[in-house]
C-alpha cells in the first residue's frame, strides 16, 4: 500500500493534470478531456502491458463525437471472477459565471491570486486565504474525484502479483447534462461481465460530496442514491375572446392551481428508513400561446424535478394523476363561484359552467385516439422523427409537441389535464440489505469507516443527494412498472431511451465516496485539500479492498 503523503500527492498532481483541461458540456473539449485521461492512464506500465484493457467507449451518433473512457486493472494473485466497477465524470458545467476571470478558470494557482482581488463573502475568503482549499471549475464536481480513481488504478496496478479480483475504471462524458456516456457504458459492461464471467460486486462513485446544511460538521458516504422523475401536466382549456371571458376555460389558472398544490410541498416528499428527498420543484410553466392576441392561451404546460427514494414511476404518475383531479375539482367550484357572483352584480341570470373534471394519462389518451385513428402508431413514429429532425429543440420540447399532436388527433376537443412523465428519468437506488450484495457493500463500507484514522466526523447514509450517473447501476425489475413507463413517456426510445434491460441485468448497489469542498458549479467552487487527497482515497482504496476480500483474508 502506498504511503499517504506519496498518495495524496500523486492525487493532488492528478488533480491539477484534469482540472488543467477544459471540459465544459456539450462542447469539443470533452473530445479532448477523455484523450488526456486516456494519455494519462497509457503512461500507466500496466496498461503499456496490457493495451487490450484500456480502451474508448463512443457515445453513438453524438453531434460532438464524445467517448468515454474504459480501463480494468485485473489481479494476477488468483483467478478471482470478484469485480468492483467505478465511475467518475470527466465533463464540467459552464464557465460563463467567472465573467472576466473565466480564461483562468482551469489554472487553480492563477484564479485564486484573481480571486482575492474581488469582494467575496466571508465563508469564501476565509477559505480562499486559509491555504487548506483549492478553486477552480470542475476540481470538485468532479475531477478531484477523478484523480481519486485513477491513483487507485495506478497504486494496486504496481504490485498486480499481490492483487486478486478486477476493477473497471469508467471515465464517463455527459453526466452533467443526459448522461449519454454512462447509457453507453452499462451496455458495454454486460458485455464485459458476459466474455470475462466478471462476479459485479458494487459501482463506486467519487462524485463530491459537501455539507448539507450550515454548520453541519459531518463527512458523508451514500450508499444508494436518490433518483428523479420529471411528471407533466399539458393542460387543454377553452378558448375564448377576452370580452366574454367566462365563456371560456383558461389553462393558467388550472396550471397554477396544480403547480402551487405541489411545488416544494414536503407532502410530495419520498421517504425510506428516515431519510427525505427534497419535495418537488418547478422546471416549467407557461403557457402555449405562441403571439400576443386578445384570446386566451388554449393549452399550458407543467413540470416537476420530482426526486424519489422508493417510490416507481407508476407510483409517482398515479399520485400526480389524482393530484390534477383534485386541482380541477377546485378551479372548476372557484369559478362557478366567481361567475355566480360576477351574475348578480350584473343582474344576470346564473347558469352553472358546463366544464367538467376531466384528467388522463398519456397512455389513456393514446388509447382513446387509437379507437378513432387506426393508424396512429404509424403517425406517431412519423411526427417523432420529424421532431428529431429540428436540432433547435430539446428533448422536453419535442415530448411537449408530441402530446400536442397526439391530443390534436382526437375529436374531444374539451378541457383536458393529460398526465404523463417527461425524459430524463434517473432510478434510485435504495441499499436496503435485504441481498447480498448489499449486505456485502454495506459491510465493506462500515469497515472501511471503522479502519480509517480520521479526525473527521464520518457517516454513513443511504442516498446520494444529487442526480448521478449512480442511477444506471439498476432499474425496476416489475414489468409493468418498466411498461407504465415506457407506455406514458412520449417518445421513448426515439427521443430519449437508456439501456432498461442491461440495467436491470447490472441489478448493483451503489456508493458515493467524494471529496469535501464548496460550491459545485458556482465560481467558487473548490475542495479542501486535506479531506480530498488523505482521507476521501483511504475510504476508497478501503472500501474496494474490503468489498473483493473476506473478512478473514
Amino acid at each position: 500500500m502506498m504511503d499517504k503523503q506519496q498518495r495524496a500527492a500523486r492525487i493532488e498532481q492528478l488533480t491539477r493534470e484534469l482540472t488543467g483541461q477544459f471540459s465544459v458540456l456539450e462542447t469539443a473539449n470533452e473530445v479532448v478531456m477523455a484523450e488526456k485521461v486516456y494519455e494519462i492512464l497509457g503512461r500507466v506500465p500496466y496498461f503499456q502491458a496490457h493495451p487490450e484493457n484500456l480502451f474508448y467507449v463512443p457515445v453513438k451518433d453524438d453531434p460532438w463525437k464524445r467517448k468515454s473512457v474504459m480501463a480494468m486493472v485485473r489481479g494476477e494473485k488468483s483467478a478471482s471472477r470478484r469485480t468492483v466497477v467505478m465511475i467518475g465524470h470527466m465533463d464540467t458545467v459552464g464557465i460563463s459565471d467567472y465573467g472576466p476571470l473565466a480564461e483562468y478558470a482551469n489554472q487553480p494557482d492563477i484564479l485564486m491570486e484573481k480571486l482575492k482581488e474581488l469582494e467575496l463573502s466571508e465563508d469564501v475568503r476565509r477559505d480562499l486565504e486559509s491555504g487548506d482549499y483549492l478553486f477552480g471549475r470542475g476540481i470538485f464536481d468532479m475531477k478531484s474525484g477523478d484523480a481519486i480513481l485513477i491513483a487507485l488504478l495506478e497504486e494496486i496496478s504496481r504490485e498486480i502479483e499481490a492483487f486478486e479480483g478486477t476493477l473497471i475504471y469508467a471515465a464517463v462524458c455527459d453526466e452533467e447534462g443526459n448522461s449519454r456516456g454512462m447509457r453507453s457504458v452499462v451496455p458495454k459492461l454486460i458485455q464485459l461481465q458476459e466474455e470475462n464471467k466478471f462476479d459485479y460486486l458494487a459501482l463506486l462513485d467519487t462524485d463530491y460530496m459537501t455539507s448539507e446544511y450550515e454548520g453541519d460538521t459531518n463527512k458523508y458516504v451514500y450508499v444508494g442514491t436518490v433518483g428523479k422523475l420529471m411528471p407533466t401536466f399539458y393542460v387543454v382549456g377553452k378558448e375564448t375572446h377576452v370580452g366574454e371571458a367566462f365563456k371560456g376555460l383558461d389553462p393558467n389558472q388550472l396550471i397554477s392551481k396544480i403547480s402551487s398544490r405541489i411545488n416544494l410541498n414536503p407532502e410530495f416528499c419520498d421517504v425510506a428508513e428516515g431519510e427525505v428527498t427534497l419535495p418537488p420543484v418547478t422546471l416549467c410553466q407557461r403557457d402555449r400561446k405562441a403571439e400576443y392576441s386578445t384570446q386566451i392561451a388554449k393549452s399550458a404546460i407543467l413540470y416537476f424535478n420530482y426526486a424519489t427514494h422508493i417510490s416507481t414511476p407508476d407510483q409517482v404518475l398515479a399520485m400526480m394523476a389524482e393530484i390534477a383531479e383534485e386541482c380541477f375539482f377546485q378551479v372548476l367550484d372557484t369559478l362557478n363561484q366567481y361567475y355566480r357572483t360576477f351574475c348578480n352584480m350584473c343582474r344576470q341570470p346564473f347558469v352553472r359552467l358546463p366544464w367538467k373534471a376531466r384528467v388522463m394519462t398519456y397512455q389513456q389518451l393514446y388509447a382513446a385516439v387509437l379507437e378513432e385513428v387506426p393508424q396512429l402508431p404509424e403517425l406517431v413514429a412519423q411526427k417523432s422523427q420529424e421532431l428529431m429532425t429540428d436540432e433547435t429543440i430539446d428533448t422536453c420540447t419535442r415530448t411537449t409537441r408530441l402530446v400536442e399532436y397526439v391530443h390534436g388527433l382526437w375529436s374531444d376537443k374539451d378541457p383536458i389535464v393529460l398526465v404523463y412523465l417527461t425524459p430524463p428519468y434517473y432510478p434510485h437506488v435504495h441499499v436496503a440489505g435485504e441481498k447480498e450484495k448489499e449486505r456485502r457493500l454495506l459491510w465493506a463500507v462500515d469497515k472501511a469507516i471503522e479502519e480509517t484514522g480520521t479526525d473527521y466526523k464520518l457517516t454513513r447514509k443511504k442516498f446520494f443527494p444529487y442526480i448521478s450517473d449512480l442511477s444506471f447501476a439498476t432499474a425496476p425489475q416489475d414489468p409493468e412498472v418498466i411498461r407504465a413507463l415506457k407506455r406514458n413517456t412520449p417518445g421513448f426510445g426515439i427521443f430519449y431511451d437508456i439501456p432498461l434491460r442491461e440495467m436491470q441485468s447490472l441489478d448493483l448497489p451503489v456508493v458515493d465516496i467524494g471529496p469535501f469542498g464548496k460550491d459545485a458549479h458556482k465560481f467558487t467552487e473548490r475542495i479542501e485539500k486535506n479531506y480530498s487527497f488523505y482521507t476521501a482515497p483511504e475510504l476508497v482504496y478501503r472500501t474496494v479492498m474490503n468489498l473483493l476480500h473476506d473478512a478473514d483474508e
